[in-house]
């Protein structure tokens, strides 16, 4: 208990449960501190190797339901999508208090996530990022929302070279299937696919993130799992980058 403690600590700063007034502490425990302690860990939430491509990452079920709902609210009030036209918001620095709480989730889940040991060939948290990436301040200074409608999604890409190695992308709402594919080969070789789910939380550094493309066709016949075609919904997807220190153009 001390330890989840100081985790709520870190994440969100004192509070006045360091006071003598045993009342008030009781008081605390049993208020918004847990709701916050649920939204950084979860439960039990595991990561998966994606073994043909090194440096991405998987946890499925980083978010609950009820979470992905208070998340999706917070990103309406921001009242970005208040237009039908509108369906991507960019901030830069300092980022919206839920986007910062939602960068320490990332952290904590990463360090004590579950995982299958035999799948990892070197330290859990190396295997799922890098902790040269996980000990820089701030994690993630760039944010990206996109709203998508049934049948959209987004071309082949490899991320601007402004941006620094290591990449967290949060899935709400609809299911899809996000395709990797080699940076110098053709559009239809070896195409690597990896379902993310509502709630998912994908990783993505080193090779994945260098030497690999991805994309999201969600056009008729492309988002196939498990030999059945996925029901197209409107889907919500959260980036979550860090600037290089060379970068001045914001």
């Amino acid at each position: 208990m001390d330890e989840y403690r100081r985790l709520i600590q870190e994440a969100f700063g004192e509070s006045s449960e360091d006071s003598d007034d045993e009342d008030h502490r009781q008081q605390l425990e049993g208020s918004n501190i847990a709701v916050e302690a649920q939204f950084i860990f979860g439960e039990n939430p595991k990561w998966e190797r994606i073994s043909d491509i090194k440096g991405l990452s998987l946890c499925r079920d980083f978010l609950t339901s009820d979470q992905q709902s208070t998340l999706l609210a917070s990103i309406l009030q921001e009242g970005w999508f208040s237009e039908a036209s509108h369906n991507q918001a960019m901030r830069f620095g300092d980022l919206p208090p839920w986007a910062k709480e939602l960068s320490t989730g990332i952290h904590e889940v990463v360090q004590y996530g579950d995982y299958d040991p035999e799948s990892m060939e070197m330290d859990k948290q190396e295997f799922i990022f890098p902790s040269e990436l996980l000990k820089r301040e701030p994690l993630f200074n760039q944010l990206i929302v996109n709203s998508y409608q049934p049948g959209e999604g987004i071309c082949a890409h490899v991320d601007l070279m402004r941006f620094e190695d290591g990449i967290a992308l949060v899935s709400l709402e609809s299911s899809c299937v996000m395709h990797f594919s080699r940076v110098h080969e053709s559009a239809n070789e070896n195409k690597i696919p990896v379902y993310l789910t509502p709630g998912s939380l994908l990783l993505i550094s080193g090779e994945a993130r260098y030497e690999w493309k991805h994309e999201i066709n969600r056009k008729p016949g492309f988002q196939i799992w498990d030999g059945l075609e996925i029901h197209q919904k409107k889907r919500t997807s959260i980036t979550l980058r860090k600037l290089c220190k060379s970068d001045t153009s914001t």
